[in-house]
């Protein structure tokens, strides 16, 4: 078992060394161009846009006729000539209270409201394309660091093997060693899963065939370890509230429920219908030109359901912006903690984990030089092993809540 385990985890490595490397800005920038999520959603803009066009659009004009199908005096049908009888009328529908005025403005802020969208939907997922980006870098730093750990592993219980076929130590110390080598190994495997899992993640957004192998330059990030956020809480929320897409889009909703109750209340003036109309012979004057208008009585339909409705939305639409509000400052106050907390953590621990390597090398040497019992070998191991993990680890955490201030701003903030 621990021979088919060593087997899938070299076979990992190299499917991990196949990878194409790729940096987070030519990720974002094929993010953009590709990502089909992004492609489907202009389309409500190009969508909202035709809407405009189309409540711009007024009503076709009517035209009706009416021509003698049979003379009953003369005995003669289709009399439409000279001496016959036909009419003609043309009507068109005027709108009146500025209803047609107010269809437009609606129509405009739905544009608006699709183009926020589309830029909410962009921030999310260029949101999760960062953290996805650096959960597998910092991943890929840990197998390297852990795969590392089992080389060197492996060249010690080479040697402790055949130490042991000569009797010079003890099987029990080849089994602790096989067994340590083994919980490395295990999670190599998990961590590569994981990676796994998260660069298929990447992929999809990014809209990429090949597997991807992720570049950093180590000093822009070791840069941006030590920056500090510019503003406070408060402040912050400021920004978000100018800049959020998400809240932004709440707003336009609730001037757009304006705008649609505003539209309502004017469908309860009525239109006017006006037009000519032409009757040859019908009328009272032969060739009677006439000016035909039209206005429907409103008796009891004044669109009051209508304008219920329109009320009540506008009325959910500001409450739903308030508790926007309230759900920014909490989770800005709440981002900007955690980022806190790892800021100074990274502050603790940094300087006195700059020499851990040393220490490694150096039990490494003393174990193999038999200066160091296999108990304080292994012991040493683990904790150097989880040391590590744990320091990657508050690395990652480090830049994933910068990210999520930043997300939620949608401003640079550092």
């Amino acid at each position: 078992m621990k021979y088919l385990i060593i087997l899938f985890s070299f076979t990992l490595l190299h499917a991990t060394n196949a990878f194409s490397q790729i940096t987070l800005r030519e990720c974002e920038d094929s993010f953009r161009q590709n990502n089909l999520l992004l492609l489907a959603e202009q389309y409500n803009i190009n969508a909202a846009k035709a809407a405009v066009i189309q409540s711009r659009i007024w009503e076709l004009p009517y035209l009706s006729g009416e021509f003698n199908a049979i003379n009953p005096q003369d005995r003669r049908v289709l009399e439409v000539g000279s001496h016959g009888q036909k009419s003609l009328a043309v009507q068109q529908l005027i709108y009146l209270g500025g209803k047609k005025k107010n269809e437009i403005e609606f129509a405009k802020s739905n544009v608006v409201l699709a183009e926020l969208q589309f830029e909410q939907l962009l921030l999310a997922l260029r949101y999760q394309l960062r953290q996805d980006f650096y959960s597998i870098y910092f991943n890929q730093r840990k197998i390297e660091s852990i795969s590392a750990q089992a080389s060197r592993l492996d060249t010690l219980i080479t040697a402790y093997a055949v130490q042991v076929e000569k009797g010079n130590i003890p099987l029990k110390d080849l089994v602790r060693l096989q067994s340590l080598s083994l919980n490395l190994r295990n999670e190599l495997i998990a961590l590569r899963r994981e990676t796994i899992e998260q660069q298929n993640e990447l992929t999809l957004i990014t809209g990429l065939d090949q597997s991807i192998s992720l570049v950093v330059s180590t000093e822009e990030l070791q840069l941006s370890y030590q920056k500090t956020i510019k503003f406070t809480p408060d402040e912050l929320l400021t920004l978000a509230l100018d800049n959020n897409p998400e809240y932004l889009s709440y707003l336009k909703i609730m001037e757009s429920n304006e705008l649609y109750l505003r539209w309502q209340e004017s469908l309860s003036t009525p239109d006017l219908t006006a037009g000519l109309s032409y009757d040859q012979r019908g009328g009272a004057f032969g060739n009677q030109v006439n000016v035909t208008v039209g206005i429907p009585l409103a008796l009891w339909n004044r669109n009051r359901g209508n304008i219920k409705i329109a009320e009540a939305q506008l009325a959910k639409a500001n409450i739903h912006k308030d508790f926007k509000v309230q759900e920014l400052r909490s989770r800005i106050r709440s981002a900007y903690q955690i980022w806190e907390q790892h800021f100074n953590q990274y502050g603790l621990y940094s300087q006195g984990v700059s020499n851990l390597d040393d220490v490694y090398n150096t039990m490494i040497l003393n174990f193999r030089k038999r200066n160091i019992s296999i108990m304080e070998f292994t012991d040493f191991m683990e904790s150097y092993n989880q040391s590590m993990l744990q320091l990657n680890e508050m690395h990652k955490q480090l830049i994933l809540s910068g990210e999520n201030l930043i997300q939620l701003v949608n401003t640079p903030v550092f």
